[in-house]
């Protein structure tokens, strides 16, 4: 399929408000897809923060194979990197994140306390689109401030929140690199929507997905679609085709309606009813 590529004008706005803040930041916050914690990080990121104090979040880990999601986090602890995994969908690690905030800055409270200054910490919260960035903040704050939706692009300007004991948190529209170097990254964003479904090719898409999940979750793959035939020799638009005739998507002269069938496997992966998927692990 021809490579994907995509940063809309709005993106490009948003690296420059990320810039423009960071002198008013003490901490970033960056949010990451537990499905894909290296291909969801915006290597951009790292140039912008610098060495401003970061805590990464792995949200969505209620979807990620808990095997691969234990070694990431230990692949970032070990970079020196505070990393959690939380779910803003079940609420799973999110009482622990201002504990954490507030522990990285013990000393700076302290000391604010015993001069009787009273200065807020200002956290920036970061992350690629449709990764659960206002979704956090509304969980943390418990009142639904920040604006969602179960779609890239939804954010579109800043947003201050105030929360209590002295913290402020700004939320930031979701951002993608420029340009994807490797397209491998890029189909993986695009296989958890972080990419809008209007610009891609989903079937070709689904068949690599679907030869991803033969190789790497072939039970989990056959048991949902209740595949009984051997599949491994089989490539992804004969797996779509499989799936297309046990799921009835049938039309006119006996051909399998391959667009829906597609857009039901996306949406089955991505609500994990295949199974806790997790694309990437640590060192490929």
């Amino acid at each position: 399929m021809e490579n994907l590529n995509w940063y809309p004008g709005h993106m490009a706005k948003t690296r420059r408000l990320i810039e423009d803040n960071l002198k008013f930041i003490d901490a970033v916050v960056e949010i990451i897809d537990a499905r894909i914690p290296f291909s969801g990080r915006n290597p951009c990121f790292d140039d912008m923060i610098k060495s401003k104090p970061r805590l990464i979040l792995m949200n969505k880990s209620d979807l990620a194979d808990q095997k691969l999601t234990d070694k990431w986090v230990s692949y970032y602890s070990g970079q020196a990197t505070k990393v959690m995994p939380i779910s803003c969908e079940t609420n799973s690690g999110i009482g622990k994140i201002l504990p954490t905030l507030r522990e990285m800055f013990a000393d700076r409270i302290n000391s604010d306390k015993e001069k009787g200054v009273s200065r807020p910490i200002r956290i920036m919260i970061i992350g690629i689109p449709n990764v659960g960035k206002s979704t956090l903040i509304n969980r943390i704050s418990r009142r639904a401030i920040a604006k969602t939706g179960d779609r890239p692009g939804v954010t579109r300007q800043k947003q201050w929140v105030r929360l209590k004991d002295g913290l402020e948190m700004l939320d930031t529209p979701g951002i993608l690199q420029p340009k994807f170097e490797d397209q491998s990254v890029a189909k993986r964003l695009a296989f958890t929507g972080a990419i809008k479904d209007e610009i891609l090719e989903t079937e070709l898409l689904c068949y690599e997905l679907l030869e991803f999940l033969r190789e790497n979750y072939q039970n989990e793959l056959k048991t949902r679609y209740k595949i009984t035939d051997d599949i491994n020799e089989l490539k992804g638009y004969e797996i779509l085709e499989l799936i297309g005739r046990h799921r009835g998507l049938i039309i006119s002269g006996g051909e399998v309606d391959m667009e829906r069938a597609a857009n039901i496997v996306f949406d089955e992966f991505r609500a994990a009813k295949i199974g806790r998927v997790t694309l990437e692990a640590p060192g490929e």
